[in-house]
């Protein structure tokens, strides 16, 4: 049947005529893409047109798995036709299944089509592209065109690109099992077995399967030793690569050396005898034995027992009135030693002294004597004894009367100290009485010693002696955490109306603890008030300073730590001693969470609590390592709370309107403009994908020379690339007698995991020995990474053959495991002083710590006023102060700025601090004749010194 319709493009274009033969829509020679045809209607009825079709189903894509062909369906509503287009070509009506429907709810028509794709007609598709089938449908009011769907042949290849390899690691080592799977379509998807059970890293965190299809043990276990095999599979079959073998074997460790033995001798020279075993832990599966003989002799000697003999015997005694005489001996001769026997037999021998004629005689003696000179002797005797007991009871009473009195007087004396406190109208709160031992008792002319309850009271301390006149701007002191750390924190009140003149640091190099106080005028009458901390500082680690509204910069020196107080900080009018501590690590400790690191020294400025009218600039070296192309660091500013713990103040790149602080980031320090007085501290962690890396120092010490002593030790040192922490060791070793032999040499520290190795190579053994056992020493990663620690370092203990040895020339390689290295080339003269080889001056110099007042800045105060009234005010060209941020390189958030009154005079802040060292006018002249203020750079000129 032969039926001509005529469609019109629907864009209003041309028409164009389609001839229908069977249903079968031909295209006229007018028209070149008739699949956008509308077909008209043969009349033109006055109902609503139709909508255009929507597909409820869409083809999808599919595989050809061996020679099955697939089947594409779609279906659309409302459709009066609906045909596939495979690669720009209609496929036959009869290669069509179709099916039509009406729809109970919207009654449009719904049509659904079939058509089945066999291989060979994807084989026979030449070209780059993948062959795809189209759906198209219509109705009377256009054509509607389907998603394309893809029909691909599946395969996957027989061999894998990569198989994993066996392995022998050592015990908590880091595993990587490789595994590149076979070529295949669709790309197939890979599981790990482990002894042929599926690994799922849900449910074992110790395994991580990569994107690229490698595994990860993080730390292997005893449990890990398997086969393990790589699967790969998609819908057209299964691979498995070959398996590979881990074996997990543990080195062995010695047990603790048993007690010696006794000696194998019972009398003179034998030996004595101790044993380990290679039990901590035991060797398994493969690994080293133990290193070192199981056991040790010593030499002993044993004392032989010698017997004891009699000496000779002493001569007769007169003849006493028994009628007897007696004579004695020693057992002297030798006396028994080391156990020996004692003599045998009795030390005295008595006999008669008169040959049998005592016994009459000694008859009539007594006879004689009971009439006349026994009574009177008994008499004598029994009145001595009573005599001497009565003497003896005497003295006892004696002592005891002396003893209770000096026992009331020293309790009188504790009765009259504490009354003393009381009339000092001084409360001692918890206070105790002072001992009987106390030095230094209260007395009331002198402020009372807090020191024994200092960490006992919670709250303010006031003194009680307050006038009616006294000012209000008296300042509480109170226990803040900043002072809890250090250990001899003595809180000293004084309340007084006599101060005539603040009191300036006598002497800031005082090797005594200095006294870090906060001084306040003020403002009602004529009184002053003075409250003060005092603190043992460390020399060398801390300085302090009295500064008023002038501002000021305090320094330590030769540790890269510094504070600037901007002029107009402190009101006018007032005056604090603030000052600046490099916590020790003994004080306190910052920590540092899961892979955090420590990265900068934990400092404290003060006082907390005080009113600060603009922010000051606080300058901590740092050794994170900043120069790759793409940021490695996540930085995070923490801050001690009063309670002693540790909170988040910001993290760089994550600041918003509510961050107290602005952190400006440079390659070996930060600037931290805060407003808020404490303890701070920089700490990071790696951000992925890339590794973060520390810059660390090796420092090589030795013994000072001459070296009297066969044995020699190195100490190599592994310490934050920051002046302090060189600083600190290299004071540690001058008190431990150690000598620096070279220039600290620089190490990347990468957080791989992997620990750092050193090792000493090439001594000359003819003349030393090593006394190292095993061929290396080992600092664990996490007790450098965390940065928490004391300064590591490990020792190799060498021994020379004679005194006459004096050269000693070795090799030393230090080393992160599988990362950088450094090596020292040694030779040195044990027996030749030489001068220290130290990179900073000596800790015995003074150094300027501080700059109080104008002298203090490089940027005078008159050109800083323009400045900031040239530029604080916005412009609508841009050119104010966000210029001169980004010029100077500080515009890494703005807002900070923007909410402050005077932007440009926050921004010159940070200048001044940024170029401490440098800080000549001609960088910053730059950039303000890079924005054009000629006007400013004339005021520089004439008044500055650019």
């Amino acid at each position: 049947m032969l039926s001509v319709r005529m469609q019109r493009d629907q864009g209003l274009g041309p028409l164009v005529l389609l001839i229908l033969f069977g249903g079968y829509v031909l295209p006229s020679s007018e028209s070149s893409d008739y699949s956008e045809a509308e077909v008209l209607p043969d009349s033109f009825p006055s109902a609503p047109a139709e909508p255009l079709p929507e597909f409820l189903l869409e083809p999808e894509d599919a595989f050809i798995v061996k020679n099955r062909p697939v089947q594409l369906r779609c279906r659309a509503s409302p459709a009066t036709q609906i045909y596939f287009k495979c690669n720009g070509e209609w496929v036959n009506q009869n290669d069509h299944v179709t099916r039509e429907s009406l729809d109970q709810i919207t009654g449009l028509v719904v049509r659904e089509v079939d058509i089945s794709v066999s291989r060979t007609q994807v084989e026979e598709l030449f070209g780059l592209e993948d062959y795809w089938c189209q759906c198209v449908a219509w109705s009377s009011a256009g054509t509607t065109k389907s998603n394309r769907a893809y029909v691909r042949i599946a395969y996957l290849r027989k061999n894998f690109e990569q198989e994993p390899l066996g392995r022998e690691v050592r015990l908590e080592q880091e595993v990587l099992l490789q595994c590149r799977p076979p070529e295949g379509m669709p790309v197939a998807e890979v599981d790990w077995l482990k002894n042929e059970d599926v690994i799922d890293p849900s449910q074992d965190s110790n395994f991580l399967i990569t994107i690229d299809h490698d595994l990860i043990i993080k730390q292997a276990r005893l449990s890990d030793t398997a086969n393990y095999t790589c699967v790969a599979r998609n819908v057209v079959a299964k691979r498995r690569s070959s398996t590979a073998t881990l074996i997990v074997y543990v080195s062995g460790g010695w047990s603790s050396w048993t007690e010696w033995s006794e000696c194998n001798a019972q009398c003179g020279r034998g030996w004595q005898r101790r044993t380990r075993s290679c039990t901590n832990p035991a060797p398994l599966n493969g690994g080293a034995f133990c290193e070192g003989p199981p056991f040790q002799r010593v030499t002993c000697t044993t004392l032989c027992p010698v017997d004891g003999g009699w000496t000779e015997w002493a001569k007769w005694s007169a003849c006493g009135t028994e009628c007897t005489h007696w004579r004695s001996r020693e057992c002297q001769a030798p006396p028994p030693r080391n156990g020996g026997k004692h003599c045998s037999g009795s030390m005295m021998e008595s006999k008669n002294c008169t040959e049998g004629l005592c016994a009459r005689n000694k008859k009539i003696y007594i006879e004689h004597a009971g009439h006349s000179v026994a009574p009177g002797m008994g008499v004598a005797v029994y009145a001595g004894l009573v005599g001497a007991l009565l003497l003896c009871v005497i003295l006892v009473l004696c002592v005891g009367v002396l003893a209770y009195r000096r026992r009331c007087r020293h309790l009188h004396g504790d009765i009259t100290d504490s009354s003393s406190a009381l009339t000092a109208a001084f409360h001692p709160g918890n206070y105790k009485p002072p001992r009987q031992d106390n030095p230094h008792p209260l007395h009331p002319s002198a402020p009372p010693d807090l020191t024994a309850t200092a960490g006992a009271f919670r709250g303010p301390l006031f003194s009680l002696q307050q006038g009616v006149n006294d000012s209000p701007h008296k300042i509480p002191m109170t226990t803040s955490p900043l002072l809890d750390p250090l250990p001899s924190l003595k809180i000293k009140v004084y309340n007084s109306s006599t101060f005539s003149s603040l009191e300036l640091p006598a002497d800031i190099c005082s090797g005594d603890g200095e006294i870090l106080s906060l001084k306040s005028v003020g403002t009602v009458g004529r009184e002053r008030e003075y409250h003060s901390h005092t603190l043992s500082r460390e020399p060398g680690l801390s300085t302090s300073a009295t500064l008023g509204n002038l501002g000021g910069r305090l320094t330590i020196p030769n540790t890269g730590v510094s504070l600037l107080v901007p002029p107009g900080t402190i009101p006018q009018g007032k005056f604090y001693e603030m000052y600046l501590i490099i916590n020790k690590w003994d004080k306190t400790t910052l920590p540092s969470e899961g892979s955090q690191t420590v990265l900068s020294p934990v400092v404290s400025c003060g006082p907390t609590g005080m009113l600060l009218n603009r922010p000051v600039v606080l300058t901590l070296p740092h050794c994170a390592q900043l120069d790759t192309p793409t940021p490695d660091w996540t930085l995070t500013l923490k801050s001690q709370t009063h309670q002693g713990a540790w909170e988040e103040v910001l993290t760089v790149g994550e600041e918003t309107l509510s961050s107290p602080c602005y952190l400006q980031l440079e390659e070996e320090c930060c600037h931290v403009l805060m407003e808020q007085l404490g303890t701070y501290g920089l700490v990071g962690q790696s951000s992925p994908p890339q590794p973060a890396c520390k810059r660390l120092q090796l420092a090589l010490f030795a013994p000072r020379a001459p070296c009297l002593s066969l044995d020699y030790s190195l100490r190599i040192y592994c310490i934050h690339d920051t002046p302090h922490a060189l600083k600190e060791v290299l004071d540690l070793e001058r008190s431990l007698g150690g000598v620096l032999l070279e220039d600290p040499k620089p190490l990347l520290f990468k957080d791989s995991y992997h620990n750092l190795r050193l090792s000493i190579h090439d001594i000359p053994h003819t003349h030393w020995r090593s006394k190292l056992l095993a061929k290396y020493q080992e600092i664990p990663f996490y007790h450098i990474w965390s940065g928490s620690q004391r300064p590591l370092h490990c020792t190799f203990s060498l021994e020379r053959a004679s005194l006459a040895v004096s050269q000693l020339t070795c090799k030393i390689c230090v080393r992160q495991v599988e990362g950088e290295g450094q090596i020292f080339q040694l030779h040195t003269d044990i027996q030749e002083t030489l001068p220290p080889h130290s990179p900073l001056p000596s800790g015995g110099t003074c150094l300027p710590s501080s700059q109080v007042g104008p002298y203090a800045f490089r940027l005078p105060d008159s050109i800083r006023q323009k400045i900031c009234a040239s530029l604080d005010a916005p412009s609508a060209r841009g050119c104010d102060w966000r210029l001169l941020a980004r010029s100077l390189g500080f515009d890494r958030y703005l807002n900070y700025f923007a909410t402050k009154p005077s932007p440009t005079g926050v921004l010159l802040d940070l200048w001044e601090a940024c170029h401490q060292g440098d800080a000549d006018l001609v960088s910053l002249a730059t950039a303000l004749e890079e924005m054009g203020k000629s006007e400013v750079l004339v005021v520089m000129t004439t008044d500055g010194d650019c």
